[in-house]
C-alpha cells in the first residue's frame, strides 16, 4: 500500500480482523516491506500472466491473479475457500509491492496484449483511465452470471462502466469516511464526547466543522490542535463531491469548479486561524502526531482504524472515538478486471463474480478490513454488528455504511491523482507549513499541474 499521498493511500495493505458482533482489532495499514509472489494451495511461486491445465494435463484450470501491496483476498483466505469449492481450480497470485510500479507493467501488458494474469486489480485512481482507454481489451463483467448491479455501490459501479454500459471492473472495497476524535482532548476543551453529540456539531456542513475546530482552539489542552492537515481537510471535502477535476465530457475542470475552490478556501482558513498541526499525512511526524496526542481530529476512512490504532498504541486505546463526518466522502478502493487476452476469460470472470459477491466482502471486512463496495453486504451481520473495542466499541459498519451510502456518483478522471497529488503536497502544504497565502498556494500547485498534464 502507498503511504506516500493521502490521494493515492489505498486499504489493501490494512491488517484488521474484525470481531462478529465484538468489535476489530486492527494493525498497520502500510505496504509490506517487499512484494509477494505467492500460489495459494499449490505450493512454489508464480511468475503470473499465463493460464492452462493444471500440472500439465490435469483437466483442471490454473488461474493468476496479478494485484499490487497485500490485498488481502489471498491474505483473508478467499482463494483457498474457492478452490474447495471448486476442485479443479488452482488460483495463482503475484503481487508487486507498490502500485506506482504495478499500473505501468499493467498499460504494458495490456498494450501488448502479453504478460497479463488472468484477473488484474485496478486501483480507484486509475479505474477512470482503464475505463476510458482499455475497455475493448477486457471482458464486459456485468454480464457474468451471479453478478448483480443492485448488490453493488451506485457509484462504485459507474466507475468501472463505459459510456455504452459495459462494466469492464467488479468493486473490491471502498474507503468510506467518517471523523476519528480524541475524547479526551473534547472533553479538556470543553466540547461533548459522546459520538452522536460530536456528530451533531458539524453535521451536514464541513464549515462547521472550522467552526467546532475554532470552539477547540479557544480551551485547547496545552500542545494541541484541532486536525492533522490543511490537506487532509480539502481530500476529505472533494472527496464527497459529484464533480471534482473532471467534468462528464473528460475536461479538466478543477479550476473553475467552485466545489474544488471551496473544499480549497475551507482548509485555507483551517491553516490560517492555527488549527492544524501543519503535518503531512503518512510521513513519521504524522505517525508521532498519533502517538503523541497533538491533535484532536482526523478524516478517517474505515481502513484507517487499524492505521490510528497502530501508530497511538495501547496508550490511545478508548481515547479515541469515531464519529459521522459532516458530509459523506470516500478515500480508497479498487476493482478487479479480466483481460480478454487471457485463455481462460470465463473462469476468470467467475472467480470475479464470486470474490467481489456480498458475503465475499463481508468476510474481506471481517477478516482484513476492508470496507465493502456491495451495498448488499451492508445487513450481513459481519458488517452490521462489527465494532471496534479501541475505539469505544464504536459501530464501525453502522457509521461507515451510512457514509458509503451517502456518497455520490462521481466524475472521475484519468489524471484525478496527479492532480490531488499537487494541490495536497505543492499547493496546500505551502499554505499549511510556509505560511504562504491562499492565492500564492493555489498558484504553485495550478503551475505543477498544468506542468504535469503537459498544459
Amino acid at each position: 500500500m502507498r503511504t506516500h499521498s493521502r490521494a493515492s493511500h489505498r486499504l489493501v495493505g490494512l491488517v484488521a480482523v474484525v470481531v462478529l458482533g465484538a468489535g476489530v482489532a486492527a494493525g498497520c495499514a502500510e505496504d509490506p516491506p517487499e512484494s509477494s509472489a505467492g500460489v495459494t494451495g499449490g505450493g512454489g511461486t508464480s511468475g503470473g500472466g499465463t493460464s492452462g491445465d493444471v500440472d500439465g494435463g490435469s483437466g483442471g484450470t490454473a488461474l493468476t491473479v496479478g494485484v499490487f501491496g497485500a490485498f488481502g483476498l489471498q491474505e483473508a483466505g478467499l482463494y483457498d475457500e474457492y478452490m474447495k469449492l471448486h476442485k479443479d481450480v488452482v488460483i495463482r497470485q503475484t503481487s508487486i509491492e507498490r502500485n506506482e510500479n504495478y499500473y505501468p507493467q499493467l498499460l504494458t501488458h495490456l498494450g501488448s496484449g502479453s504478460g497479463l494474469a488472468d484477473i488484474q486489480a485496478v486501483e480507484v485512481n486509475n479505474i477512470a483511465e482503464i475505463t476510458a482507454t482499455q475497455a475493448a481489451k477486457l471482458m464486459d463483467l456485468g454480464r457474468t452470471e451471479g453478478v448483480r448491479k443492485d448488490s453493488f455501490l451506485p457509484w462504485k459501479w459507474s466507475q468501472a462502466t463505459t459510456a455504452d454500459g459495459r462494466t469492464v471492473g467488479l468493486g473490491t472495497d471502498i474507503g468510506p469516511q467518517g471523523i476519528c476524535y480524541r475524547r479526551d482532548l473534547f472533553a479538556e476543551a470543553g466540547l461533548p464526547t459522546d459520538r452522536t453529540a460530536v456528530g451533531k456539531l458539524w453535521a451536514g456542513d464541513w464549515r462547521k466543522y472550522l467552526a467546532t475546530g475554532k470552539r477547540y482552539k479557544a480551551k485547547a489542552p496545552e500542545g494541541t490542535v484541532f486536525v492533522d492537515s490543511a490537506s487532509g481537510v480539502m481530500a476529505a471535502i472533494t472527496g464527497g463531491n459529484e464533480k471534482r477535476f473532471y467534468e462528464a465530457g473528460g475536461k479538466v475542470v478543477y479550476k473553475t469548479n467552485p466545489a474544488v475552490r471551496r473544499a480549497w478556501d475551507t482548509a485555507a482558513e483551517f491553516a490560517r486561524e492555527g488549527l492544524t498541526g501543519k503535518l503531512q499525512q503518512f510521513t513519521p511526524a504524522w505517525d508521532q502526531g498519533f502517538a503523541n496526542a497533538t491533535f484532536a481530529t482526523v478524516s478517517c476512512p474505515a481502513w484507517m482504524l487499524g492505521y490510528i490504532q497502530d501508530k497511538a498504541g495501547a496508550a490511545g486505546k478508548g481515547k479515541w472515538d469515531v464519529a459521522t463526518a459532516p458530509r459523506p466522502s470516500n478515500w480508497g478502493g479498487s476493482f478487479l478486471t479480466v483481460p480478454r487476452a487471457g485463455k481462460n476469460t470465463a473462469a476468470a470472470a467467475r472467480l470475479v463474480a464470486w470474490l467481489t459477491a456480498p458475503e465475499q466482502q463481508a468476510k474481506l471486512f471481517e477478516r482484513r478490513g476492508s470496507f465493502p463496495s456491495a451495498r448488499a453486504a451492508y445487513d450481513l451481520p459481519a458488517v452490521s454488528e462489527a465494532r471496534h473495542p479501541y475505539f469505544g466499541n464504536a459501530p464501525m459498519g453502522r457509521i461507515f455504511a451510512a457514509a458509503a451510502q451517502g456518497v455520490p456518483v462521481q466524475i472521475v478522471g484519468p489524471k484525478d491523482l496527479i492532480i490531488a497529488q499537487n494541490l495536497a503536497d505543492v499547493g496546500m502544504l505551502q499554505v499549511d507549513q510556509k505560511g504562504r497565502s491562499s492565492k500564492q498556494g493555489w498558484d504553485a500547485a495550478v503551475k505543477a499541474i498544468d506542468n504535469a498534464l503537459d498544459r
